[in-house]
């Protein structure tokens, strides 16, 4: 019997892959028993932030990953071709199906055992996966600080807000993909546009907005809050510089108005929410607004103007471990071998990483209940790589990594100089090199 504490993306995805190798799976999940400053139901995998996991273009980092996953037969990543919605060249998915999809798949595996409560200690014997993500509870997060002989780290992320479809003004906001394009060659994105007299007012009014009094700032040197660096406030975005936000998340590049036939200053993109296209998100607009000023600047967008939103933006805690001073590339505690970390806590950033090393998590604890030694994924692979970076970086200087192909091995000297004029043709081999390495990994494990 395996212990997996969390029912997020990552230890759905424990479960699933120890169950399906004939192991029982006891997934602890302590909502609604313990509710979180973020989730909004009790189900599995609920997406708490985006509804992306990330791009579907062929050879690209994100998509190598999800092709390892794949062939690894993970749970998740099927939920999400149930639960798909348009997003270009994204894998985006209506939350609810998707959260709906999973809860329905772990809950009916005969070999899982869910469990309603908080997890407050974590067991002196056996394996046990630790999959709490970002919103772990402070009881488990003090537990893991002793078990790991070190304080926590966190840092602080937001959520974007959420509109309703009939309440955007479609004679303005126009329907595209960013260079026309998309997985399918339809227009995926609602974009609306502004002029630079429209972009400079918002700004200004972001630049003036009331952020929510918390406590959160309140207990840190100088109230310096540390927002992750990939996924900052429009807000603070917007202290940057004036055009920070449009060189940014309201880039206009490969965008045509057709009211004007040229591209406009700047954009807001509105990615589809769920399968019924009766909400969008906006893409990357996270931030740490009270409400009422949320409400009056975000409907200083063009074609928002009468905008009803469904959630407004919000911030919460993201805790994880400094994995490289504490993790085996297994993602095994070092100090105690029969822990596994899986998931946001134990040091990436990003849904897909999520599932990957809570897939991995998985079949290493199979291992080690099964009597054998975890081997770590080949390091020419995206998994292997992930795993190699969150082991292996500077401890003293450590952020959660999504995947890119910076963490995979470079080609040796003669490639590189062949290849030296086509990035694409770069990758291309990257993921030949990485499917070669998988399948000689697996043939390895089934011997």
């Amino acid at each position: 019997m395996i212990h997996i504490v969390g029912g997020g993306l990552a230890g759905c995805e424990a479960a699933w892959q120890i169950a399906e190798a004939g192991l029982t799976a006891v997934l602890h999940e302590m909502r609604p028993v313990r509710p979180t400053a973020a989730h909004r139901t009790d189900r599995l995998a609920e997406l708490v932030c985006s509804n992306s996991l990330k791009s579907e273009q062929e050879d690209s980092a994100p998509w190598l990953l999800k092709q390892e996953l794949r062939r690894l037969g993970s749970l998740v990543l099927r939920a999400a071709a149930i639960a798909r919605v348009p997003g270009g060249h994204a894998l985006t998915v209506d939350r609810d199906v998707f959260s709906a999809e999973v809860t329905r798949a772990i809950a009916s595996h005969p070999r899982i055992e869910i469990r309603r409560e908080e997890v407050r200690e974590i067991a002196s014997e056996g394996v046990t996966i630790i999959a709490t993500g970002p919103l772990t509870s402070d009881a488990l997060a003090d537990e893991i600080a002793l078990i790991t002989g070190s304080g926590r780290l966190f840092f602080y992320d937001s959520i974007s807000p959420i509109v309703e479809a009939d309440t955007v003004d479609q004679t303005i906001a126009f329907r595209a993909s960013r260079y026309d394009k998309s997985l399918d060659g339809t227009a995926d994105y609602l974009n609306c546009p502004f002029d630079r007299p429209q972009y400079e007012a918002f700004v200004d009014a972001l630049l003036a907005a009331q952020a929510v009094s918390s406590h959160i700032a309140a207990d840190l040197p100088n109230h310096d809050v540390p927002y992750f660096e990939a996924c900052l406030p429009i807000e603070e975005l917007a202290r940057r510089g004036r055009d920070t936000l449009r060189f940014g998340p309201m880039k206009p590049m490969g965008l045509i108005d057709p009211r004007t036939g040229r591209r406009p200053w700047a954009a807001v993109q509105l990615r589809q929410e769920n399968l019924r296209a009766d909400s969008f998100n906006l893409v990357g607009f996270q931030n740490h607004l009270k409400f009422g000023e949320q409400a009056r600047i975000l409907r200083m967008i063009p074609s928002l103007e009468h905008a009803e939103f469904l959630r407004f933006g919000q911030i919460h805690r993201n805790t994880y471990i400094n994995a490289p001073a504490l993790l085996a590339p297994t993602l095994q505690l070092r100090a105690r071998p029969e822990i596994l970390f899986a998931g946001q806590i134990s040091g990436v950033e990003g849904y897909v990483e999520a599932i990957a090393t809570g897939l991995m998590a998985g079949l290493h604890a199979v291992e080690l209940a099964s009597g054998g030694q975890p081997r770590p994924f080949p390091r020419e692979t995206a998994l292997g790589s992930l795993c190699h970076y969150i082991s292996g970086a500077d401890a003293r200087n450590y952020q959660p990594a999504n995947i890119t192909f910076d963490l995979l091995p470079q080609l040796d000297e003669s490639t590189r100089h062949t290849l030296r004029h086509d990035k694409r043709a770069r990758h291309a081999e990257v993921c030949r090199r990485s499917v070669e390495a998988m399948e000689q990994h697996l043939g390895c494990a089934r011997l």
